[in-house]
């Protein structure tokens, strides 16, 4: 769901400082006929997250079929353009009378200069760049069969409600109210074109990215609104679930990757019409090209078929390496896959801004030839982050609009965590004996931004895509990254994998996140997490110097009268030491603590701050006196704002050799380049 070329661009543009740029820059269906089937999710009834959610026996096999479409196109190669129809069979869920319809025009973005998408020069795309030509599409009749077959369109809004310039979001006014639970039928015929590539969509030297090309409906919430938006440069997209139908005419030399199973393939006169079907999805996407290199492999279950450019086989390679070990691991925490194939493509390399991105049952991925080679994993990362929102937006449909922390963030977290448990420490890059995990850049990037924004706010409110890179994707991620550390990452799986099962085919909130979180981390990791994405909230823990002084008798005079008995000061000290250090917590944020003590004599020992108060003390009585504190020795609080305040020493060359021993380089090094 989102252009990760721009996420990585963005990480170059957080993250420049401290040598750290030239890694950034490196950088429907049926379900399974083994698979189980149970009733369809019931979007009207609470969810209680619980053990039931812990594994698949419960998982909903099929979503509510709100927004079902057939739809037809003809491709015309030469001027980039589509000639469509279709029909919708939409139903009323909610819990009132319908009176109108919102669709998506999504390529009307690109239409002019004046789009909320092109209009302003300082807010951009995760794209760059200037439109050598326009993208539009344009509907020319809507019926419903309801109303007598009666075209509705010429009642249509002309442009996006309170935007008399953007025409992406329409307001189509029905003769009749649709009551709850009633359906309505409608056909349509459009045409659209398709734009240079740009944001997910467009053409390129032969090459065509279908996506967002038919008059999308809106998401119809409970309540009866529609959840319609004019298309942002900073968002992407919310739908209901349905089946689709599509048959798709293109000239025959050209190869096709779409979401959804191939039916049907027949050609003639040197055009090919090619037929899929794709069942509990909201959304369907394709592309063509001639050059197309394809191989297909089975990997759990799941028919992935992969599309890459000539000279490209190491990356082909190396992707069906990596997803072989992703694909099942996602599936084991977060509920089975349940689409019978996936498709995967390479994009070419003259169109990087059709790569990075992710429609249900079809990802795209990107890179040059030599990409894999380098020793830095950007063809991993780019699969396992569009694979991993297979899940989360894909399976898990949150409102991409209003809070995209619910599947950028995530979904960071679960490329990250993904490629540690296949690469271990090396799942950012591995060059020489060099290995970097991408946690520590993450963190780097987290931490500038900290105090910039609130992560939990809609896209069109970040100041910029680099906003977005830092507090979307980074902070989102350290922050869940932080939980597993603290709480065990077993147990945020565990809570990852409810939010997940429970929500699947359904259209989750906030809130529901949370849940799911305190349902297995606890209360505290609830406030924890609320304060971190709807609050600035941060977290920094200082050490203070070590104190240290002789244990001696009590001097003075003790008792009364005749039997008082005074004792001086004791010259020579005890045997012992008794030692102070004074731990503090700057920031809202509030977590608990590992603590380590080292004595003179190179013992350590460790105590368990909650982390709740301002600031502790620790005082022991010892026959060495402490001379060196390392707050969080293990790194788990990944969110802590100042590595470099984390330890203090009266040697002052101890602390350097136990941060070494713990392994904290790679962390401190890009702790530069936070404030």
């Amino acid at each position: 769901m989102k252009r990760k070329t721009g996420r990585f661009r963005a990480l170059v543009e957080l993250g420049a400082g401290a040598g750290c740029c030239w890694l950034a820059l490196s950088l429907s269906q049926v379900a399974a006929a083994s698979a189980p089937q149970h009733t369809p999710i019931d979007p009207g009834k609470p969810l209680v997250l619980g053990p039931v959610h812990d594994n698949d026996d419960a998982l909903a096999s099929a979503a509510a079929p709100v927004a079902n479409y057939a739809l037809r196109a003809r491709l015309n190669e030469l001027d980039h353009s589509l000639d469509g129809s279709g029909t919708l069979q939409f139903k009323n869920t909610s819990r009132v009378p319908v009176s109108e319809l919102y669709f998506h025009l999504y390529l009307n973005a690109f239409k002019n200069e004046k789009s909320l998408f092109l209009r302003s020069p300082f807010v951009s795309s995760r794209d760059e760049g200037q439109l050598r030509e326009w993208g539009y599409i344009d509907v020319t009749e809507m019926r419903v069969a309801e109303f007598g077959n009666q075209d509705v369109w010429p009642q249509a809004d002309r442009h996006s409600p309170g935007d008399p310039d953007d025409e992406t979001d329409i307001r189509v006014p029905l003769p009749q109210s649709v009551a709850p639970g009633a359906t309505l039928n409608l056909s349509f015929k459009f045409r659209a074109k398709l734009p240079p590539i740009l944001a997910r969509t467009g053409h390129a030297e032969g090459f065509h990215m279908v996506a967002q090309w038919y008059p999308k409906l809106a998401r119809l919430e409970p309540d009866g609104r529609f959840a319609h938006f004019a298309f942002h440069p900073h968002s992407e997209f919310y739908a209901d679930f349905g089946r689709y139908d599509v048959q798709l005419d293109v000239a025959s030399d050209l190869i096709v990757g779409a979401t959804g199973k191939l039916t049907k393939s027949e050609a003639r006169d040197g055009r090919t019409r090619l037929h899929y079907r794709a069942d509990n999805v909201h959304d369907f996407a394709w592309c063509a090209w001639a050059q197309f290199h394809t191989q297909t492999r089975q990997i759990d279950g799941t028919r992935v078929t992969l599309l890459f450019p000539p000279g490209h086989d190491h990356n082909a390679n190396v992707t069906f390496s990596v997803l072989s070990g992703a694909l099942p691991n996602m599936s084991r925490r977060f509920g089975r896959y349940p689409h019978e194939t996936l498709t995967v493509v390479h994009t070419p390399d003259f169109a990087p801004a059709a790569g990075g991105m992710e429609y249900p049952a079809l990802i795209t991925t990107g890179g040059q030839w030599w990409s894999a080679y380098t020793g830095v994993r950007l063809v991993e990362s780019l699969t396992v982050h569009e694979l991993g929102h297979q899940w989360f937006q894909g399976l898990v449909a949150s409102d991409e609009s209003k809070y995209p922390f619910l599947d950028e963030g995530l979904t960071s977290y679960v490329e990250q965590s993904t490629l540690e448990d296949l690469y271990g420490a090396a799942s950012f890059a591995r060059i020489l004996d060099f290995s970097l995990t991408g946690n520590a850049l993450r963190r780097a990037v987290a931490a500038r931004v900290a105090h910039d924004d609130l992560v939990a706010q809609p896209a069109s409110s970040f100041s910029s895509f680099s906003s977005i890179g830092g507090l979307v994707y980074s902070r989102t991620a350290t922050i869940l990254e932080t939980l597993a550390r603290v709480y065990g990452r077993d147990r945020l799986d565990r809570a990852l994998g409810r939010y997940a099962r429970a929500h699947r085919f359904g259209h989750p909130t906030p809130s529901d996140l949370l849940d799911a979180l305190e349902s297995v981390l606890g209360e505290s990791a609830r406030q924890f997490a609320k304060g971190a994405f709807f609050e600035r909230g941060f977290i920094d823990f200082v050490a203070e110097l070590p104190e240290s002084v002789p244990v001696r008798k009590p001097a003075g005079r003790f008792g009364a009268g005749t039997a008082a008995e005074t004792i001086a000061p004791d010259v020579a000290a005890d045997a012992k030491r008794s030692s102070r250090v004074i731990i503090r917590r700057h920031g809202t944020l509030v977590l608990p603590v590992d603590v380590e003590l080292v004595f003179a004599d190179g013992r350590r020992t460790r105590r368990t701050w909650d982390g709740a108060a301002p600031w502790t003390s620790i005082d022991v009585v010892d026959a060495e006196p402490v001379v060196a504190v390392i707050v969080d020795p293990n790194h788990r609080v990944l969110l802590d704002q100042n590595l470099f305040n984390n330890a203090k020493s009266v040697t002052p060359r101890m602390p350097w050799r136990a941060l070494s021993k713990l392994g904290y380089w790679s962390s401190i090094a890009f702790s530069l380049v936070a404030p």
